[in-house]
């Protein structure tokens, strides 16, 4: 299946380094956590916020690179909430399985929710409006780089 004339492969190595950008604020988290880094740090260094970074980022890389129009563009924020939603996952499986605690079990920051029910979570309201608000966040600024930064239309030959 293709969604703009490109297949999933196409879209992965699209966002390959954004896909990096998320895991290595998810790292750079739970390290702050560890080094019991001031609350205001860790909030700023958060992963949602890099997820939200990484979808305006890759609106502007479909636009730049005619990579493919809106359905793109959903396609996109969808496996990037994936990926984010996963990588936190993760951790708290982790934490629950080793008896340990980070940053995402912790109370001040994941709130007061069992473990199945802070996974269930992520996965349900996570993903599901994640993906709704970052595509309809992602779909406006394409409008907005359609219509304020227009590509030309003649290719170079040369």
């Amino acid at each position: 299946m293709k969604i703009g004339g490109h297949g999933l492969r196409d879209h992965l190595r699209l966002l390959s380094p954004l896909f990096g950008l998320i895991a290595a604020v998810w790292v750079l988290r739970m390290v702050l956590y560890a080094a019991d880094a001031p609350r205001l740090l860790m909030h700023w260094c958060s992963v949602t916020v890099a997820g939200a970074v990484a979808v305006m980022l890759a609106v502007v890389l479909i636009h730049i690179r005619r990579f493919g129009s809106y359905p793109n563009v959903v396609l996109a924020t969808f496996l990037i909430e994936c990926c984010q939603q996963l990588l936190i996952i993760a951790a708290i499986a982790f934490a629950t399985l080793t008896g340990t605690h980070s940053v995402y079990t912790e109370p001040r920051f994941a709130g007061h929710f069992p473990p199945l029910e802070h996974i269930l979570g992520h996965l349900t309201f996570g993903v599901g409006l994640g993906t709704l608000f970052g595509s309809a966040m992602g779909c406006l600024v394409l409008w907005l780089l359609r219509r304020l930064v227009p590509l030309s239309t003649v290719t170079s030959d040369k």
